[in-house]
């Protein structure tokens, strides 16, 4: 494993040092989402059970996600996103929309996250273009764009 300790005093350092590692933002897009599960992540992810445990118990570790049993025998857990954890969507968003401008392949974005009260598309820095209300997490659903070519 990469050291994750930058020894600077910068907010962008520390900021990496809990979200740098591979897959962690991945693991937390996941979960915004609404994957629970640690199969359904796996699933999706295609990342080691092992990595992804490790990514799971670092972001419970940072009070990013929160545990909780939803089987006992044997233990089974759901994550979800704490108001820490709540509080990457603009970063999110903002990556997600980076990546659609510079990085997408011709056919659109692979997802589109739309605001759910008026159905308006949100915009790179978190505003429905339709109504042009300042959106958070829990005001938006994000949906398969036309950019999405492969089902996993």
């Amino acid at each position: 494993m990469l050291k994750r300790d930058y020894d600077q005093v910068c907010s962008v350092a520390r900021s990496l040092e809990v979200l740098g590692e591979r897959w962690t933002l991945l693991v937390i897009r996941d979960v915004f989402y609404g994957k629970r599960r640690f199969d359904e992540i796996a699933e999706d992810l295609g990342v080691a059970r092992n990595v992804l445990a490790t990514r799971l118990g670092r972001l419970v570790e940072e009070g990013i996600l929160e545990k909780r049993a939803y089987q006992e025998r044997p233990p089974r857990y759901e994550y979800f996103l704490t108001e820490k954890g709540i509080d990457l969507w603009p970063v999110m968003v903002t990556m997600m929309h980076w990546g659609d401008r510079y990085l997408a392949e011709g056919s659109g974005p692979p997802v589109v996250i739309h605001h759910k009260e008026c159905g308006g598309e949100v915009d790179d820095r978190g505003y429905c273009e339709r109504c042009g209300k300042r959106l958070e997490a829990r005001d938006a659903f994000a949906e398969r764009g036309p950019g999405l070519t492969t089902a996993r």
